[in-house]
């Protein structure tokens, strides 16, 4: 019976680092349309989504099944738990990368007005790979090191947040794309918080 736990936890770290990795396939795709890359269509943010609503569907039913057939104790069940958890924080991510991907819509190409928002996007892909690590690998050192890296994204914000209040102060016509580019970052600052 224990053998039939076992290999259910490897499975549902296998598809835990697989929504991982999409969430970081989706930041990363809508980060390069902002940017304007070619060949990069934010349709495939949108499809990643789909992908990571169906993991979630998926990794929630293993649970459920781990939870009901194998009747878990103690930490077996605080890794269930927490998985559970994770799964939801991953699906908002994915929701937040595809509100990304449609805001990059009305964002001009290239702009220097959202000239930090890429490194930001590369500071949250890191922490979300960084977590799923520390999840797998039970590493709370590294866990921790996630959180306080989420303050250098909020940092990322902050300086984002200030630059775009003097552009709109002095650029009234701009000012709804402005509010675009403050939206991405804001959506990039929650999902380091997920994260």
């Amino acid at each position: 019976m224990r053998t039939r736990f076992d290999e259910q936890l490897r499975q549902l770290n296998v598809e835990l680092i697989r929504m991982g990795s999409l969430c970081e396939e989706a930041i990363s795709i809508a980060a390069k349309v902002l940017e304007g890359e070619k060949n990069i269509s934010n349709e495939r943010v949108f499809a990643i989504e789909g992908e990571i609503d169906q993991l979630e569907h998926d990794i929630e039913s293993l649970c459920m099944r781990m939870l009901l057939q194998q009747q878990p104790v103690a930490s077996d069940l605080r890794v269930i738990s927490a998985a559970l958890k994770m799964i939801s924080d991953m699906e908002r991510i994915g929701d937040q990368a595809s509100d990304i991907a449609e805001l990059a819509r009305f964002i001009r190409k290239g702009s220097s007005q959202h000239s930090h928002l890429n490194q930001m996007a590369t500071d949250v892909v890191k922490m979300i790979s960084e977590s799923v690590d520390a999840f797998i690998h039970l590493d709370i050192d590294r866990a921790r090191q996630v959180i306080a890296y989420d303050d250098v994204v909020d940092q990322w914000f902050d300086k984002i947040k200030s630059e775009l209040v003097t552009q709109i102060a002095t650029n009234k016509e701009g000012s709804e794309e402005l509010l675009d580019v403050f939206m991405v970052a804001k959506y990039l600052e929650r999902i380091g918080d997920h994260a």
